[in-house]
């Protein structure tokens, strides 16, 4: 482990949950997640060289972060682990956006709410936003979390109650 992976103590009362699992660098395949640069990101490219005649196959991998967007490359020898980040995926009822920018959210599963994450800048804020002051019916928040991070990363409108 580098140095920098130090600073970050993740004290969230379980007993050492990883954040991440490995895998080899070979069996990760294209739209998987994986980290590069200690950032969680979706595998967009992959393409393997050969190198030399004693050397290994090296993976070229460009990916881009599930939380900035911003494109990242690695590449690394196909028999080495990389880190994978252990993605979860839900998603919650808009209740309200508050002023401050900050969305009211409600877990369907168990009721439970949720005030901590913003609307997202840019565009996917913008259609939020909208949608929440023109729709009745509710809207619906894809929120992904990863190594500590959570984002909002997508909407749709409730389905109907018919």
């Amino acid at each position: 482990m580098s140095d920098h992976e130090h600073d970050h103590d993740f004290n969230t009362g379980d007993s050492g949950a990883a954040v991440t699992y490995p895998k080899q660098c070979s069996a990760i395949r294209k739209n998987e997640f994986v980290m590069i640069k200690g950032r969680p990101c979706k595998v967009v490219e992959m393409s393997t060289s050969k190198t030399g005649k004693h050397g290994h196959a090296k993976v070229h991998m460009v990916a881009i972060d599930i939380f900035t967007n911003k494109k990242l490359e690695d590449i690394c020898p196909s028999t080495h682990n990389m880190d994978v980040p252990i993605v979860k995926r839900k998603e919650f009822q808009v209740l309200s956006v508050n002023d401050d920018g900050f969305l009211s959210l409600m877990d369907l599963e168990n009721c439970d709410t949720k005030d901590d994450l913003r609307l997202p800048d840019g565009e996917l804020g913008d259609q939020i936003k909208t949608a929440v002051d023109k729709d009745d019916n509710g809207i619906l928040v894809t929120v992904v979390a990863a190594c500590g991070e959570e984002a909002i990363l997508g909407w749709k409108n409730m389905p109907n109650k018919d």
